[in-house]
This record gives C-alpha cells, sequence and structure tokens, in this order.
C-alpha cells in the first residue's frame, strides 16, 4: 500500500505541480469520508490484482502471452532501471507507440514511480508532440523505433532540440543506437530484487497526478487532462463493477490504448481486476479474426470501422462470438446487436471525467437507445440552457454539466479556457447536448450531438449527430460523418461522408432521400451530397476531425464549381 496519514488533515497532495487544479478539498474530504475514493494508487491497484491472480494472463497476443506474475517482475525491473538513470516522481513521459506489450510494460513501470505518462498517439507530429513535450515539461520521449514508414528516433532527436526538457528518449524495438535507451537492455541490465530495492524509496502520493489525459475536441492542439491516482483508479473500479468484469474474461480492443476512453473503461479495468486483454499488432483483418479465434474475447470495444473489417466474417460465420458477454460501442447499440447476436452497450465518455452505460439489467429500449446512466452512484449531473446555468425542463434537451469523485476541475496549466469550462459551483459544461428521460424510477441519458455539431441550412439549425444516427442504419454505410459545406444561397449545406460497407456501393443522393424519409427524418435534414472516403482523418487528439472533412468537402464543392463555371 502506499505510504500516507489516514488523518483527514492528510488529505491532499504534498507537492502541488504549479498549473495543475486539484479537487476541492471539501469534495475531496467529502468523498474519502464516504469511501468512495482511498488512499490507494494505481500502483496498489495493480498489486493487489498481482497477488491475487499471479498466474492469471495479463496480456496475450500473436506469441505473446504473459502472466500477472510475469508483468510485474518485467515492469519492476524497468521501473528500477529507470530510477537507475534518474527518472524521479513528478518527471514527464511523452509515450508515442503503438498498441503492445512494451507499451503496457512502460506505462506500468512509470506508474510505479511516479512518472506521469503523457498520452500522445502514434501519429502525432511535430506540432502536438512539441509543443505538449514543452507544455508539460517532459523529461522523457518514448518512441517506438523500428518503423520502416517513420524514423520515430530520428524525429525524437529533433523533438530533442527543439524542447529543452528533453533529456531522454527510449525505444521498443530495433538495433542500438548512440544516446538512446533501448527497453530490452535497461530491463535486463536489473535484477528484480536490485529493482525492488530501489522502488522501496519511492513514496507515491494518492491525490497526485497520475497521467496527463489529452482532451477530444476535434480542432487544435489538445489540451491536457490530469487524472489523479485514486480518483482514476476510482474510475477503472467503478467501470469494472457496472459491467461485471471478471477474473475470466477475455478484452479485445483494437484500438489506441493511450485513449482515455480506451484506458479508463477496457484495458485499465481489466488490469485492475485480473482479466485478459489480448492486444492486436495490427488491423489487418486477418491478424483481428485470428485473435479473436484464439482467445476467444468475453468483451469486445468495437468502432464502425473495425467492424466494417470485420462484418463480413461475421456474417460468414468465420468470427464466432459466442463466448462474448457484451460489446461497447458508441450510440450504434441496436444496430450492432443485430449484426453480432451479442448484447451492446452504448457508452458515453469524457477524459474529462464522467462516464454512463447502459447496464445489462435495463430495459431492452434503453439498451438500444439511451446511453445508459452514470457508472457512480456519485456522479452528478444537470441539464443547463446552453450558455446558462439554468436548468432545462424535464425531457427537453440541453448542455449537461458533470461534477463528480472523477471529473476534473480543471485543464493543466489553462487558467483561461477554465473560466469558460465550469459554471459557478464547480460543474463541468461538456460542450455537448443531451436529454433525460425516467424509465421505472431510473433516469436514462441520450447523446444528442455537440453544441457546435450544427449545420445552418437557410436558417433550418442541422444537428449532424441526429442526421449520423439515421444514415448509420442504411445498410451500405460502415460509418458516417455529417459536415456543412458553403453555398451561396442557403449559407450551408449538408454532407454525408461515409466509408462503405465491404461488397456495398455508395447510395445516390436521392436513394439516400428515399431511405431517411422512411426512416422518418425531415427532408430539410437530409444530406444534399455524398462523398465515400476511405478512411476519416483525425484531429491531434487522435479523434476523427470534422474541421478536416469539412476542409476537404469545402475544396471539392469549389473545385466542382470552377470546373463548372464558363472561361471567358
Amino acid at each position: 500500500m502506499t505510504k500516507s496519514n489516514p488523518s483527514s488533515s492528510n488529505n491532499k497532495v504534498k507537492n502541488p505541480i504549479p498549473g495543475v487544479v486539484y479537487p476541492d478539498q471539501k469534495d475531496l474530504d467529502h468523498y474519502l469520508a464516504e469511501g468512495v475514493l482511498t488512499r490507494e494508487t494505481l500502483r496498489d491497484g495493480f498489486r493487489k490484482v498481482v497477488e491475487a491472480y499471479p498466474e492469471n494472463v495479463a496480456l496475450v497476443g500473436p506469441g505473446l502471452c504473459l502472466t500477472y506474475l510475469e508483468l510485474d517482475s518485467l515492469s519492476d525491473r524497468l521501473a528500477g532501471a529507470f530510477i537507475k538513470q534518474g527518472l524521479r516522481p513528478l518527471d514527464r513521459a511523452v509515450f508515442q507507440l503503438r498498441d503492445s506489450e512494451k507499451l503496457v510494460i512502460t506505462f506500468l513501470a512509470c506508474l510505479k514511480i511516479g512518472v506521469i505518462p503523457i498520452c500522445t498517439l502514434y501519429a502525432h507530429r511535430e506540432r502536438e508532440i512539441g509543443y505538449l513535450a514543452n507544455h508539460a515539461g517532459a523529461k522523457l520521449h518514448v518512441v517506438e523505433g523500428a518503423d520502416p514508414k517513420f524514423d520515430s528516433v530520428a524525429f525524437a532527436k529533433k523533438m530533442q532540440r527543439e524542447v529543452s526538457s528533453l533529456q531522454m528518449i527510449l525505444k521498443m524495438q530495433g538495433d542500438p543506437e548512440e544516446g538512446v535507451l533501448q527497453i530490452t537492455d535497461l530491463i535486463d541490465g536489473i535484477s528484480k530484487e536490485a529493482a525492488q530495492a530501489a522502488l522501496e524509496d519511492i513514496e507515491l502520493d494518492p491525490f497526485q497526478v497520475a497521467v496527463f489525459q489529452l482532451s477530444g475536441g476535434t480542432t487544435g492542439v489538445p489540451k491536457i487532462i490530469p487524472r489523479f491516482q485514486n480518483e482514476y483508479l476510482y474510475n477503472m473500479r467503478a467501470v469494472a463493477a457496472w459491467l461485471d468484469y471478471t477474473p475470466d474474461d477475455v478484452l479485445f480492443m483494437p484500438q489506441p490504448m493511450v485513449h482515455n476512453l480506451n484506458m479508463g473503461c477496457c484495458f485499465g479495468p481489466f488490469l485492475m481486476t485480473g482479466g485478459t486483454y489480448a492486444i492486436a499488432p495490427d488491423l489487418q483483418p486477418e491478424t483481428l479474426i485470428d485473435l479473436i479465434a484464439t482467445t476467444k474475447p468475453t468483451w469486445f470495444m468495437l468502432g464502425g470501422p473495425i467492424v466494417a473489417r470485420l462484418e463480413k466474417a461475421i456474417e460468414d460465420g468465420v468470427v464466432d462470438l459466442s463466448s462474448a458477454k457484451g460489446v461497447i460501442v458508441a450510440n450504434s447499440a441496436a444496430k450492432l446487436r443485430n449484426l453480432l447476436g451479442v448484447r451492446t452497450h452504448n457508452i458515453f465518455g469524457m477524459t474529462e471525467g464522467v462516464i454512463m452505460l447502459v447496464h445489462k439489467d435495463d430495459p431492452i429500449e434503453m439498451q438500444d437507445t439511451s446511453n445508459g446512466r452514470p457508472v457512480s452512484e456519485w456522479d452528478s449531473i444537470k441539464i443547463l440552457v446552453p450558455g446558462t446555468e439554468k436548468e432545462v425542463a424535464p425531457g427537453e434537451v440541453g448542455e449537461p454539466a458533470f461534477k463528480g469523485p472523477y471529473t476534473i476541475r480543471g485543464y493543466f496549466d489553462a487558467e483561461e479556457r477554465n473560466k469558460d469550462a465550469f459554471t459557478s459551483d464547480g460543474y463541468y459544461r461538456s460542450g455537448d447536448l443531451m436529454y433525460t428521460k425516467e424509465v421505472d424510477g431510473k433516469t436514462y441519458y441520450f447523446f444528442c450531438g455537440r453544441l457546435k455539431d450544427l449545420v445552418s441550412r437557410g436558417g433550418e439549425k442541422i444537428n449532424c449527430e441526429e442526421v449520423e444516427l439515421a444514415v448509420s442504419h442504411h445498410p451500405a454505410v460502415a460509418s458516417v460523418m455529417a459536415v456543412g459545406y458553403p453555398d451561396p444561397v442557403m449559407d450551408e449545406r449538408l454532407c454525408a461522408t461515409i466509408i462503405l460497407r465491404d461488397g456495398h456501393e455508395a447510395p445516390s443522393v436521392t436513394e439516400l432521400g428515399k431511405f431517411l424519409e422512411k426512416y422518418g427524418l425531415a427532408k430539410f435534414k437530409w444530406p444534399e451530397r455524398i462523398e465515400v472516403l476511405e478512411t476519416f482523418p483525425l484531429s491531434a487528439s487522435g479523434k476523427v476531425s470534422k474541421e478536416q472533412i469539412k476542409k476537404l468537402v469545402a475544396a471539392n464543392v469549389e473545385q466542382e464549381r470552377k470546373s463548372q463555371t464558363p472561361s471567358h
């Protein structure tokens, strides 16, 4: 257990980090008194699982099988090596990695000595890495290494020249290089006993930052979100309890592990439960199909593009989901339940905090249509009239604002942004649109889109999320993003950018309109343009970038306009 004084006078961080907004002390005291939060760290939570299930398989994949005891030993040795290299609690490490067992080992090693991972993506480049490393004062840059398409070590050396705080580079694979640490060499260079002796001197603070996550905004460089030791552990345990994860479960989640949704709701809760995480080394259909066949997952986290890659194999019976207990999805539960034949759980979650999920005992209508309920009874939610602090009437659409034991009180070093992001009583303004419905005495929440995700067509406001939900039901559509594009008459018109299912052709605008008419969507909301994409461009935070899609569509529209304009 973490060394700490159990008295209420010690319910605060010992060494505050400048720029971090810590929880309100009154709220923190209350959560601790009620037993919601504890004085445990993530290291404590993981060690409890290792003690309880040492021989359970923690990580599995092609050529990979690591038990909890083995994972604990490897991460202990890497943590000890980090101490020898001069890393100390509250140092920051930029993670720029693909999913792998080495990512998990390095992540746990950082948690064990209080080094704060900055959860960037493998696809990030100068703009994102340079800004985030400099803004957070990162000391270590963790990169992949051997990749013929991207020399991540050369990139890291460039970042080292541009960011004065970056002192070390660690790579996961490849041949030795001067001035670059290599994970295998570090682990092999220290015994388990020496590492554990070094770790004995590391005291962790349950009220301190554990991880720097990134905001999921659609534009600009991501904001840094501090997640704290005891509240992040509570977040993971609350999700595990809500979905009833067990030590016998196996998780299939072929999305970036460093995303908060995946860390806080999938692989994080699994590692704090004793379950097995199946790691996909790539996203090729044959790799995914083989991984499912060999590991027989009981839980899945599936996005539209992954479903599109697996759909034909599922329909042909090549992929067997008979062992599955559930699938976590985003706003497509009914469609995927019909396709997969498995219970689906719509999710709503924010890196900033609150997580909502449907529960296995919820009425089927709520499972199919709602985003469920908060996983913690201590989550407090208000639905506000946008731009005000006045609550809407029950059932009306408004902006949800959140407060609770695992919801932030401020972005890192972002004083101006924090002034706008919170209500006067400390609720986080999400920028989303939601309404509620009460069924059998329980309040269910329905995500309706983003406040700014609107298209103004001749004065009529079209909610893109609503259109996306409707278009997603078309049999040819694997995934859809609706965006506006400029129009001289209507100001804006609506375009549906779609990723097609295998073996299907894109519908014409007329054909899609007929489908949406049967669906029951008002005609003014029908897309007036369709563009087919292989993939959706991503924002700096690794999420689909509507801004980039808008620019792409606008450029295509402008090019067509020019080609149709008679030359003089």
